[in-house]
């Protein structure tokens, strides 16, 4: 072997941890000795000794990096690091981002930045690679790789009379499953997840009961828009307004049996799994495991899979009319069609399973963990305080179905999930855990607050105005938005008891009541008086939340309108007024796509 490659990964949804196992089996292929760790399990110390390194990361919220490399970043950035420390170090860092948002691939940038600092050398620019591509982050990660491998081979080659292995050969599996003759049934029993005394957490969650499970949009409106509450009771859960709940979903159980039967798997039987690699088995995976439950609950087999599914497949298969499609969704010119076939229509890992019938019965067991990502959690707003609602978390689900070209529906697992759980049916659990969210609100009774929140955008100032209003907050004002008064106006009555008392002041939005379309950023533009008054002489602070498509935009542009024409200033000055108030604290924003 020659010399070791370390590739450290930062991810929040699992496309950067899926990107660093690629390049790691590109790796295994060039015969380099290999390890793909996510940057808070590796010792940060040791990077002082290591020779190359890849770096991939994502950027999450306004510019933060993921949870798996905080500590990480915390350390990279102390002042007390001396400035050649990483001398010896020869890197590369690949970011994964999304150029909707403003802080496109911040943490790869800053993290580039960083490492020069330390005296390590590059031996790339970093790769930004933006979701919004026609073709996805492979368009511009392709590309990065060739050249990365073209610096890697030259400064490092293969050993003498070595040769690549083909793209075709199958590399050994991470993992080795073997199966048990019978389980006790108390030991069946292990996976039911525990009241933990510590806070609960990613590896140790609360489960939850479902209290209530109600439809809060009108059965004729198109959008099913569930208010779900779960009794925390015992869980030693805290939270605050702003602050999020974790939730990981479970597989349908109609997708569960048709993926047992196309791989001739029996639900029932349970195994053992251990390393055959550097990779540490997944601490989530209870031993023994029953192959239900590793279906369910860790395999995500209804996501749309990514292009390492099918580089990953096509080494099973036989049959030559699979083997070519398959060979073709795996190369980089193939890229056009992969995306026709599989991200435009989001067809599932489970249906792509069913197309291939001949190379899916040609699948190892072995191999199920690389071929599946692991289900990754979504978070919710919470839209509660426990100020008001003791022991409850409460959010709001807009449960996401839509049609594309293939003839059933696609669904969101883990809203359609959400959705499915009728407390009137019996006891009902969800795993959960609390999370700190990025909306900080001010401590002192008079400071006012502005909240836009089309939508179920409101859902964490609903958990705000119940705290604010606790501790006796009332300078409290709320631009709320959504299609229709009579079918999606969500919490109506509280915020109309709200204003009664005096602790609000609500102005609304209604887009398709009247036959021009009305939206919040109107509604700021009408209170320009007012808000100018509270944001220049009483330092309010603001507030958007909701999705990231149009609505974030159009309240900046609102808001930079209501500083030119009440402040008198320029269009450049409104911006830097805009970001003074962003700088220091006084405009946050919380948005997703």
């Amino acid at each position: 072997m020659s010399t070791p490659l370390l590739v450290l990964y930062g991810s929040q949804t699992g496309s950067a941890q899926d990107t660093a196992e690629r390049i790691g089996r590109q790796a295994q292929r060039r015969r380099m000795k290999v390890r793909v760790e996510a940057l808070d399990d590796y010792g940060v110390a040791n990077l002082i000794s290591e020779s190359l390194v890849v770096f991939v990361c994502s950027t999450t919220g306004q510019g933060d990096p993921p949870d798996n490399m905080k500590n990480f970043w915390r350390f990279l950035f102390r002042k007390s690091l001396p400035a050649d420390s990483l001398c010896r170090l020869d890197y590369a860092v690949l970011g994964l981002g999304d150029s909707s948002y403003p802080k496109f691939n911040f943490v790869a940038k800053k993290l580039h930045k960083r490492l020069l600092q330390l005296g390590a050398s590059a031996l790339l620019p970093v790769g930004l690679a933006d979701d919004q591509h026609d073709l996805g982050p492979d368009a511009v990660i392709d590309s990065w790789l060739a050249v990365f491998w073209e610096k890697a081979l030259t400064l490092y080659p293969l050993p003498a009379g070595l040769s690549p292995l083909r793209e075709d050969e199958l590399l050994p599996p991470h993992y080795i499953f073997n199966f048990l003759e019978d389980v006790p049934v108390k030991e069946a029993e292990q996976h039911r997840i525990t009241e933990e005394p510590a806070p609960p957490s990613s590896v140790h969650p609360f489960l939850a009961k479902v209290v209530s499970n109600q439809r809060v949009t009108q059965p004729s409106h198109f959008q099913d828009v569930r208010q779900i509450e779960f009794d925390i009771t015992g869980s030693n859960i805290k939270f605050g307004a702003g602050d999020v709940v974790m939730i990981r979903p479970c597989n349908a159980s109609e997708d569960v049996e048709k993926f047992c039967q196309l791989l001739r798997l029996d639900s029932d039987r349970w195994f053992t799994l251990k390393s055959s690699s550097e990779s540490s088995v997944p601490s989530r995976l209870p031993q023994p495991c029953s192959i239900r439950h590793l279906v369910e609950s860790f395999l995500d087999i209804a996501a749309v899979p990514r292009r390492s599914f099918f580089e990953l497949l096509a080494t099973f298969a036989t049959n030559e009319l699979e083997r070519e499609k398959l060979a073709e969704f795996s190369s980089a010119r193939g890229q056009e069609e992969l995306h026709a076939y599989c991200n435009r229509p989001r067809r599932t890992a489970l249906e792509v399973l069913a197309d291939f019938p001949h190379t899916t019965a040609e699948l190892k067991v072995d191999y199920l963990l690389e071929l599946f990502p692991e289900i990754q959690p979504r978070s919710f707003s919470i839209a509660s305080s426990l100020l008001a609602q003791p022991n409850s978390i409460q959010i709001l689900v807009a449960v996401v179905r839509y049609k594309t070209k293939l003839q059933k529906p696609r669904k969101g697992l883990c809203s359609s999930w959400l959705a499915s759980l009728d407390p009137s049916q019996g006891d009902m659990f969800v795993p959960l855990w609390v999370k700190k969210g990025g909306l900080k609100f001010p401590n002192d009774l008079e400071t006012p607050v502005i909240m836009v929140g089309p939508g179920t955008g409101v859902a964490p100032f609903r958990a705000a105005l119940q705290e604010r209003i606790a501790l006796g907050r009332t300078a409290n004002m709320l631009f709320f938005g959504c299609r229709s008064e009579a079918k999606d106006f969500y919490c109506r009555s509280e915020w109309e008891e709200m204003e009664r008392a005096g602790h609000l002041k609500l102005f609304t939005a209604f887009s398709r009541d009247q036959e021009d379309k009305v939206y919040v950023q109107h509604r700021v533009k009408e209170q320009a008086t007012l808000l100018w008054d509270l944001i220049s002489n009483m330092g309010a602070f603001f507030y958007i939340a909701g999705n990231a498509k149009q609505m974030p935009t159009g309240v900046c542009d609102a808001l930079k309108g209501v500083f030119q024409k009440e402040g008198g200033v320029s269009a450049s000055q409104a911006q830097e007024m805009l970001d003074a108030l962003e700088k220091s604290g006084h405009f946050q924003s919380e948005t997703w796509s």
